[in-house]
């Protein structure tokens, strides 16, 4: 490995693991629109800075470190591995439609990420929970995923991506 690719995989391992440290002490805050926001801008930022490979990382550290601390009560437990998925799709979507433009990629990743919750947290929940129970936990799953997915790429765009467009 020459000197090149050495500063090129510090550079990726360092914007990683600062990334994944924002995402991983965002639900410390012990709200969904703060934890929601700052976990998505991570994962935007990080798509941006140093791709995929790296958000698909940062994107399964803060569902856990939520449920560990109560952002994410544990009777939603088993929504975890959809959390994380629906935060891969994020990323994923994100990347492959970058060539569309920053905010029609950014909503579209949004809407993915959003439609994969909804879609989950339904037929999970629904076989777990009943009546105005199901409803209660599958709503944290709906609007609250799209509003804190764009305000993630809100400030991902604020720090970022404005900046890379005025070069």
């Amino acid at each position: 490995m020459n000197n090149i690719e050495t500063l090129v995989l510090n550079r990726e391992m360092a914007l990683t693991a600062a990334l994944t440290g924002v995402a991983l002490v965002a639900p410390l805050a012990h709200s969904q629109l703060v934890t929601g926001t700052l976990v998505n801008a991570a994962l935007f930022s990080a798509v941006m800075l140093v791709g995929f490979r790296a958000a698909a990382t940062v994107a399964v550290i803060p569902s856990l470190i939520a449920l560990a601390v109560g952002t994410l009560p544990m009777v939603m437990a088993p929504m975890l591995a959809f959390i994380m998925a629906s935060n891969i799709v994020l990323a994923g979507v994100f990347s492959l439609a970058r060539k569309a433009g920053y905010w029609t990629s950014a909503i579209i990743a949004s809407l993915a990420k959003c439609g994969l919750l909804v879609i989950s947290a339904n037929i999970v929940l629904a076989t777990l929970t009943h009546g105005k129970m199901t409803v209660a936990l599958a709503s944290m799953m709906g609007w609250p995923q799209l509003i804190t997915a764009v305000l993630g790429a809100t400030l991902a765009f604020a720090l970022f991506e404005r900046k890379s467009l005025s070069k």
